[in-house]
């Protein structure tokens, strides 16, 4: 077989590292030169004020001893392999970020004849670019499962993020998709990362001047659709990650058919919906108040494709609204629907010089089409101020234990959506 030149590695490392969602985006190849996003491999994250800030996202090599079922680059699919060496990945990292083309580098790879020898790839890559180069730029360094502990540290110790991939949400999935990987070998470097990040914090809080250990704490990754999971069991999971392990994110990845197996579903597409769902989910959980067992239980254990998660909540708790906008805590304000982080904030410095008026709410970036039906101001409902729109709210909401019927479902969804 003839070897691969070196551009026709990075192309092919840049599209097998492609299906990783934990850096936040992938990239686009469109036609035409104007506003074009390649090189081959570029993408975009944020960091954690806020930026947006451009990767070089590829792998160090897809060469894998593992033969996960849901996974493009597994031992037994026939695809063509390459790898880079540290120097040309480190080199290839510079030469890009001298182009403008990057502001960092998110690096993982196939596990070649050993996690060790992965990881010490990895982490001579990251040492050249550090060491030699002087790169101050961000990395996200992907930790192989089963490596061990002394070089987890140094990529806690020379990477900005850190994170494993979970990839399936229970054991039975993982043993069934992924059968050469183990439950416990992923969990201990994210349990050792954890102790790490907050030994860190610690010191870091006596002196300035203590050493960095993943700045941007640890993340990971689930597969949405290529197991039999359902919403409830991924939240949980998630919730417990968010509690006990203090990662960072939990990225969702709608599973992609990228070949056929009799373990995989048959899906017509990706979930693509159902991942987005997920996503608003975290949110809630991570920054409204809201729980996993909240927003679903062993009744009702899936998402609602047609409303937002916290829409579907609001619906089946009647009994909590109407939220007061003159008197409510910020608490009670986060949970109706119409009402995010920013607005919550907004009416509770606004109302401190006095009364806030419908009018008033949205210049406060409320959502009023939704939020109508669920608030009251100093006593008085907005939705019964117009005929039509009473009558509409009594068609939409249910009485209580009621589940609104799929037409009432379609009503509401005109006031729906993003929160």
């Amino acid at each position: 077989m003839k070897a691969l030149s070196l551009q026709q590695r990075i192309a092919l490392l840049a599209e097998s590292a492609r299906y990783d969602a934990s850096c936040s985006s992938s990239g686009s190849a469109r036609g035409g030169r104007l506003g074009q996003n390649l090189p081959a491999g570029c993408c975009h994250s944020w960091s954690a004020d806020g930026r947006c800030i451009s990767l070089l996202k590829i792998l160090q090599s897809n060469h894998c001893l593992y033969d996960c079922a849901y996974c493009i680059n597994r031992r037994s699919n026939d695809i063509p392999r390459a790898s880079l060496t540290p120097a040309e990945l480190a080199d290839l990292t510079v030469n890009f970020y001298r182009r403008n083309y990057i502001e960092g580098l998110f690096l993982s790879s196939g596990v070649q004849r050993h996690p060790d020898y992965s990881m010490e790839q990895m982490l001579a890559t990251v040492r050249l670019l550090r060491q030699q180069h002087g790169f101050g730029g961000y990395i996200h360094l992907k930790v192989v499962p089963g490596a061990d502990p002394r070089l987890v540290a140094q990529a806690g110790a020379l990477a900005d993020r850190v994170s494993v991939n979970i990839e399936l949400p229970s054991e039975p999935s993982l043993r069934l998709l992924a059968p050469d990987k183990d439950r416990d070998a992923i969990l201990q470097p994210m349990r050792q990362l954890r102790d790490g990040i907050s030994a860190c914090q610690a010191e870091r809080r006596k002196s300035a001047k203590a050493p960095l250990f993943a700045p941007g704490g640890q993340s990971t990754q689930l597969i949405v659709g290529a197991s039999a999971e359902n919403d409830w069991q991924i939240l949980r999971l998630s919730e417990a990650l968010y509690g006990k392990l203090a990662l960072k994110r939990v990225y969702y990845s709608a599973f992609v058919p990228v070949q056929a197996d009799s373990r995989l579903p048959a899906l017509q597409q990706p979930p693509l919906l159902r991942e987005h769902r997920l996503y608003q989910a975290d949110w809630l959980l991570r920054f409204y108040g809201f729980s996993a067992d909240e927003l679903l239980d062993g009744d009702a254990p899936w998402f609602d494709l047609q409303l937002d998660p916290k829409a579907c909540w609001a619906l089946r708790h009647r009994d909590f609204f109407p939220v007061d906008i003159n008197r409510a805590d910020k608490t009670a304000l986060l949970r109706v629907p119409g009402i995010g982080l920013r607005s919550a904030q907004r009416i509770v410095q606004a109302r401190r010089v006095g009364p806030l008026r419908l009018d008033d709410l949205k210049g406060l970036g409320v959502v009023l089409k939704r939020a109508r039906y669920f608030i009251s101001l100093s006593g008085r409902c907005p939705a019964d101020l117009d005929p039509q729109s009473a009558r509409l709210a009594q068609r939409l909401l249910p009485h209580p234990g009621q589940s609104p019927p799929p037409q009432q479902l379609e009503l509401f969804s005109a006031i729906s959506g993003e929160f």
